[in-house]
């Protein structure tokens, strides 16, 4: 049973393209809205909350539709490639309306940035589900957990690449020489540099062409999906939707219990780790007086410890279940954020150890992210990956709709250093409803006529 790994890391241009955007998203735009516009933290977590509740409904959406398109470049190219277009003309108008509004403040200015967030927002919506759906649509239940960490690991490069030109662009020595605006005051004094980040939004979007022209010139959807359509003809066994007496498709009981659980179990973890997320730029820039390139730092020790992480996550997988190994992974991300609790909060600056703890984070959560997906498109048909594939984004997502305004309000009004706690709390609760899930894990007995998967394009 063999994974065609040169053409799931084409597929996984995809994801390098989503995860470089979601990356500067996190890590700046809550930057902006609190020190170029001077928003407090609950109407930045609002605003930051925002791709969040528009995700609720245009994932799911653009999910079911991608499974009925047809066209002569695949069911999710389309989306792929007009989402990308329209995100990448909408971003870098953002860097230009906050240096404005900082250096003259208006209602309209303020608007005007709202307004294309909202497009830019809706842009990136209408493409992650195909794209993240592209995968399953062209890898074979078995192997959809090893698939998954390639595309998982194709997002940590797209995320480190960011972080790395980041750490390099914008040290504090760069952001005083070339890219600061102004100050305003921070806590106990500190001065906080109001960035200008032009450059960072226009780097970012040249690395999302890249990948998406490699994707679209180098993977032939239609044929692949063909492909691995017949594959699943061929092996009815994997499937666990039930054909009732009326002649209708559903999941049984059991399996829809199970489907509930995992999507909980996603909707907690994602609730502690997104909170740490959305606000550790400005975490650390409150509590440490650390710049953007000390938090960047921290976060890309956390990726590169995911990067290494992947493959091991999926092969752990293989052979003693994605739900073991999920639990696993659950257990290490709730001590982290503990330890991070009284580790970080004490701390004046930045100091090895940290590092240490952010590796286990990365190993932690590509342990998770590896195989949720996967038990979660094990569970729907082959026709029905791009539907599945919302759901699990619309529980990720409601999630990520709640933590950064709860996570925000509690910053403000108890202090920047319930982060950690809140974060260790929801992620530990994961593990309860996680052991209800009883369906969805991996089959690793090989099956004959596998291997044609395995063939160049």
């Amino acid at each position: 049973m063999k994974l065609n790994y040169k053409r799931t890391i084409l597929v996984g241009f995809a994801f390098l393209s989503i995860s470089a955007f979601w990356q500067m998203y996190d890590n700046v735009v809550p930057l902006i809205l609190t020190n170029n516009f001077g928003l407090n933290e609950t109407w930045s977590g609002a605003i930051m909350a925002a791709d969040n509740i528009l995700a609720l409904f245009l994932l799911p959406f653009f999910g079911a539709l991608s499974d009925k398109v047809n066209t002569p470049i695949g069911r999710r190219m389309p989306f792929i490639l007009g989402g990308t277009c329209g995100a990448v003309i909408l971003m870098n108008i953002l860097p230009r309306l906050a240096n404005g509004y900082f250096a003259a403040p208006s209602t309209g200015v303020l608007i005007g940035f709202v307004v294309i967030l909202g497009l830019l927002l809706i842009s990136m919506g209408t493409y992650r589900s195909p794209a993240v759906a592209l995968m399953p649509d062209v890898t074979p239940k078995p192997l959809r957990s090893k698939g998954n960490a390639i595309i998982n690991l194709m997002g940590a490069l797209g995320g480190i690449m960011y972080l790395a030109i980041t750490a390099v662009l914008y040290s504090g020595a760069r952001i005083e020489a070339h890219y600061t605006l102004g100050y305003i005051p921070g806590e106990d004094g500190v001065q906080t540099a109001v960035v200008d980040y032009t450059t960072l939004f226009t780097v970012v979007s040249v690395i999302m062409v890249a990948a998406i022209g490699i994707l679209f010139t180098t993977i032939r959807e239609p044929r692949l999906a063909a492909m691995n359509r017949a594959y699943e003809a061929a092996h009815p066994e994997d499937n666990l939707v039930q054909t009732t007496a009326e002649g209708t498709e559903e999941l049984p009981k059991a399996v829809k219990k199970s489907l509930l659980f995992i999507l909980l179990s996603i909707s907690l973890w994602y609730i502690g780790y997104n909170g740490v997320t959305t606000w550790f730029t400005t975490y650390i820039s409150r509590v440490m007086g650390e710049g953007i390139g000390g938090a960047s730092t921290c976060l890309l020790v956390a990726t590169a410890g995911a990067i290494v992480s992947y493959i091991p996550a999926g092969n752990i997988a293989s052979k003693i279940g994605r739900r073991k190994t999920i639990l696993g992974g659950v257990v290490l991300l709730a001590t982290c954020f503990l330890t991070a609790g009284f580790v970080m909060n004490n701390a004046t600056a930045i100091t090895p150890p940290m590092y240490i703890l952010f590796a286990l984070v990365g190993l932690a959560w590509a342990a998770i992210n590896v195989n949720s997906l996967p038990m979660v498109v094990e569970m729907c048909k082959g026709s029905e990956v791009g539907k599945f594939t919302g759901y699990y984004y619309t529980f990720s997502m409601a999630a990520q709709v709640v933590t950064p305004i709860v996570a925000g309000t509690l910053l403000r009004t108890v202090g920047y250093k319930v982060l950690f706690p809140y974060a260790a709390f929801f992620v530990a609760c994961a593990f309860v409803t996680m052991l209800q899930v009883k369906h969805g894990d991996n089959k690793v007995d090989a099956r004959k006529g596998l291997d044609a998967f395995d063939m160049d394009d």
